[in-house]
This record gives structure tokens, C-alpha cells and sequence, in this order.
């Protein structure tokens, strides 16, 4: 046979656990431990290979920034929509004498328990505010 080389028989160190997938690995799939980690190796070792886990990790890179991105702006629509909200409140919302201000703490806090429980079932199950907001919003102040 032309070409047929003899192998060379290596020593290696596994850990217990890489160790056993080896063996399950290898009689899954009916073939030798030595074939099987040879390939393994080979793949290792293959420029290809390389470029492949490269193009793979930009991938997961490119989507992570993608999601990084999203949430910057989901942040960025909470922040401004609760500061427009305090404004809007404080220009609104005129001071109540004591015995008002009593009655309205005890309305507040029911009100508040509602706000709550509506806001949880919106969370759960309706449009998220982030979907209603188009991405190409202009600055309309400017």
C-alpha cells in the first residue's frame, strides 16, 4: 500500500470526566476510542476549524450586541417615560390640607395595590410598552 503510513502510539492524560464521554462517545457510535479522539484532535488542530469557532464566536458576539442594544433602548423608554410621568405629576398635582392628605394616603394605597395587579397581568400576558413605541421615533421637541 502506497502512501500508508504507521501510526505512533501517544500517551495523554483525561480527566475522569472527558474520559468517560470518550468511552461513550466511542460505543455509541461503534468506532475506536483512538479513532474517535484522533478526529478530534485533527478538528482541533485545523486551521478550518479555527476559522469556523471564529466565525461562530462573532456570531454570538453580533447577536449579543443586538440584545445589549434592545435593552439600552427598552431602559432608555422606562427612564424618560417615568420622568414625564413625575413631571406631569408635580406641575399637575397641587398640595391637600392634612385631613385630605389622611384620606388620600388611605385612597393611594388601594389605588396603588391596583396599579399593581394591573401592571402584573400586563407584564404576564399583554403588549409589552416596548412594541407599541416605533424605532424610528424623530425628537419632536427639536
Amino acid at each position: 500500500m502506497a502512501g500508508h503510513r504507521k501510526k505512533k502510539k501517544t500517551t495523554v492524560y483525561l480527566d475522569p470526566d472527558v474520559e468517560q464521554k470518550l468511552v461513550d462517545f466511542a460505543a455509541r457510535r461503534d468506532q475506536s476510542q483512538s479513532m474517535i479522539a484522533e478526529a478530534a484532535i485533527a478538528s482541533f488542530l485545523s486551521s478550518d476549524d479555527a476559522e469556523r469557532r471564529e466565525a461562530i464566536v462573532a456570531k454570538r458576539l453580533d447577536q449579543l450586541d443586538r440584545r445589549i442594544t434592545r435593552m439600552e433602548r427598552d431602559v432608555g423608554i422606562a427612564v424618560e417615560s417615568l420622568a414625564v410621568f413625575i413631571r406631569f405629576w408635580l406641575t399637575t398635582t397641587p398640595a391637600l390640607p392634612e385631613p385630605a392628605a389622611q384620606a388620600a394616603r388611605a385612597k393611594a394605597s388601594e389605588r396603588y395595590n391596583a396599579y399593581i395587579t394591573a401592571l402584573g397581568r400586563r407584564l404576564a400576558k399583554g403588549p409589552k410598552l416596548r412594541q407599541e413605541i416605533s424605532e424610528d421615533v424623530t425628537d419632536v421637541d427639536q
